[in-house]
């Protein structure tokens, strides 16, 4: 997969993360991988009452704004999340 497809796959679903990790280009799309990463481990805790509820809202609508940053091939970082790298 090349730099733009595998910033789109990552951000779709928890196997989409996976196969953008182990088949697409990590050093050309490492931004995007590490903002889906931080997104879905912090969707975590969306599993907590009514304040997780928020949280999981936040981290979709994060989600959303990383998705059409990865389709306009932009490496802007979300809200809140986007200054923690996990990948490096």
């Amino acid at each position: 997969m090349d730099r733009k497809t595998t910033g789109i796959v990552a951000y779709l679903t928890w196997v989409g993360l996976l196969i953008a990790l182990i088949v697409g280009d990590r050093e050309g799309a490492k931004f995007h991988l590490n903002q889906a990463l931080v997104i879905w481990l912090a969707g975590l805790l969306s599993i907590i009452p009514i304040i997780g509820w928020i949280w999981g809202i936040f981290c979709f609508v994060c989600a959303v704004i990383g998705f059409i940053g990865a389709i306009n091939g932009e490496e802007k970082e979300v809200p809140l999340l986007g200054q923690f790298k996990l990948l490096k």
